[in-house]
């Protein structure tokens, strides 16, 4: 029983709250069962003042989205030199910017869809709608369109035609101010969830597989029970799982991440992997990738709760 003094930081105004909320509180309770002293704080403008009287000796973020993953929280949490989990400021501002980490994967020879993007003002400004018809043609169709710093897949759209482009924009900007275009790749959802720093451990890789009435893991089939069926271990042959885990690593120390994270691919037709994008706070909720993972691995939510907490550093 150790008695550490830990603040589960959690809630928050992104429009991830519910699901950082799941986190946070199955986080707290997690940590309570293992003799932590928890408190959590739904977080809002009284956190500075909170975290300075509490004093913790740890503060464990589960905050997804805007404010927890972008470098927010991470930075005035190194102001008051508290000690977190997961990701440092840097990292999580490159992370959450998924241009920005196809920028990175891209320049690093790590296979990533072929992609475009613009923000708002070359979209209203620079008629960067006149190159639609362009970009259909470059990527082909149909182009997934993507806010640039959103989770949980929301706001994602795809554009079946390029007579649908300018409208699946308009949608995805009204989410964030930067908009990335992707060749759509068909194939298999997979989930490589990360532990560690030093030597960071690769766990068991999963699949997920929503319910067919889902043409994609969309935000319902990720957060309601029983819309998605798991497979851990992924059944893959051994050089493709190699191969995998190999890119999942590569797309970690990319980023300059720490603590954990979760690294989503597509596996095309030809069994050929693709890095979506890195979560630096993956959900720990019930019906979440990295539990499922680390069970396969032999570690209980609680031995993984505490893994996560005992790596937090500044």
């Amino acid at each position: 029983m150790t008695g550490k003094r830990i603040c589960v930081l959690y809630g928050g105004r992104s429009l991830e709250r519910d699901v950082s909320l799941s986190t946070g509180h199955r986080v707290g309770r997690a940590l309570e069962s293992r003799g932590y002293q928890v408190t959590g704080i739904d977080v809002d403008e009284s956190l500075v003042r909170r975290l300075i009287e509490l004093r913790p000796e740890v503060a464990f973020i589960a905050m997804h989205g805007k404010g927890g993953e972008d470098g927010t929280v991470q930075e005035l949490l190194e102001i008051l030199r508290i000690p977190y989990t997961g990701s440092g400021v840097l990292s999580s501002i490159r992370a959450m910017d998924k241009v920005l980490t196809k920028h990175i994967l891209k320049a690093g020879g790590i296979p990533t869809p072929p992609f475009h993007a613009f923000n708002d003002a070359a979209f209203r400004e620079m008629g960067a709608k006149d190159t639609l018809q362009i970009i259909a043609e470059d990527l082909g169709l149909p182009v997934v369109v993507k806010p640039a710093a959103q989770g949980s897949a929301l706001g994602i759209k795809f554009a079946a035609e390029a007579r649908d482009l300018p409208a699946a924009m308009v949608s995805a900007l009204s989410f964030d101010r930067k908009v990335l275009l992707e060749r759509f790749v068909a194939g298999r959802e997979l989930a490589v969830s990360i532990l560690g720093t030093a030597e960071p451990r690769v766990l068991p890789i999963v699949e997920a597989i929503p319910q067919a009435r889902h043409s994609y893991y969309d935000f319902e089939s990720r957060y309601t029970p029983g819309e998605t069926d798991f497979e851990v271990p992924a059944e893959l042959a051994p050089e493709v799982a190699a191969e995998v885990e190999r890119l999942a690593l590569a797309t970690y120390r990319a980023l300059g991440c720490r603590g954990f994270g979760r690294v989503d691919f597509i596996l095309d037709q030809a069994n050929r992997p693709w890095v979506l994008e890195l979560n630096t706070i993956p959900g720990l909720t019930e019906t979440s990738t990295m539990p499922l993972a680390a069970q396969a691995a032999g570690l209980s939510f609680e031995d993984l709760v505490v893994a996560i907490t005992e790596s937090a550093t500044l």
